[in-house]
């Protein structure tokens, strides 16, 4: 079975990408979650990261899947690591782009704490893929998250990230979803979107 990496949210333990993982295994698929503290710092996670997707065990390169910050994390490992194979890769309400929530955030004593050493990579930002795998992108568009506590987000967004913000250059695909932002990892419409996706390399 193609495994799929699956990596999970900021403040979501890696059991929060449970349900996404039995729908993948039930779809054929061998699933591996990545255990982070998102808190830690980004860099260090990446070459913890990149080692996990290279320890895969199948004959073919594994794909990922990653849910915000998790998806934060394997695109930047990507971008840093030309070396690691993978498959296709998935990115859930992933914030490339910089995130106004997660500055907003920063701007308390309690909010730095919240966010660790992952503060510096909230600031706005461009993002590009360069590698030849396909990837991507779902975004929610259903404004239902803590971000809308720290102020009004700008545009389409999931109550935490704006759907500008997960926007790539050269991804091979974007899908668009009613859902808030937590529920990207928990929702059946986006299991099957990324099962489609792993599959076929659109969502269409």
């Amino acid at each position: 079975m193609r495994e799929v990496v699956l990596a999970s949210g900021l403040w979501m333990p890696a059991a929060g990408m449970a349900l996404v993982a039995a729908r993948l295994r039930r779809a054929g698929f061998a699933p591996r979650t990545f255990a982070y503290d998102g808190r830690q710092p980004l860099e260090a996670n990446i070459e913890r990261f990149a080692q996990f997707v290279a320890a895969s065990r199948s004959d073919e390169a594994p794909h990922l899947v990653g849910h915000s910050l998790g998806g934060v994390l394997a695109f930047d490992t990507l971008s840093a690591h030309p070396e690691v194979a993978v498959g296709r890769v998935v990115l859930l309400g992933s914030p490339v782009c910089g995130s106004l929530a997660g500055r907003r955030l920063g701007r308390s004593a309690v909010g730095r704490w919240m966010l660790g050493a992952s503060a510096p990579r909230w600031r706005e930002r461009e993002a590009a893929w360069q590698r030849r795998e396909a990837l991507g992108v779902i975004a929610g568009t259903l404004p239902l998250g803590l971000g809308q506590l720290l102020g009004r987000l700008p545009g389409e967004n999931d109550g935490v990230v704006c759907v500008a913000e997960t926007t790539v250059a050269g991804m091979a695909d974007r899908a668009l979803v009613r859902h808030g932002h937590s529920m990207l990892a928990f929702s059946g419409e986006t299991a099957l979107l990324v099962q489609r996706f792993l599959a076929t390399g659109r969502f269409a």
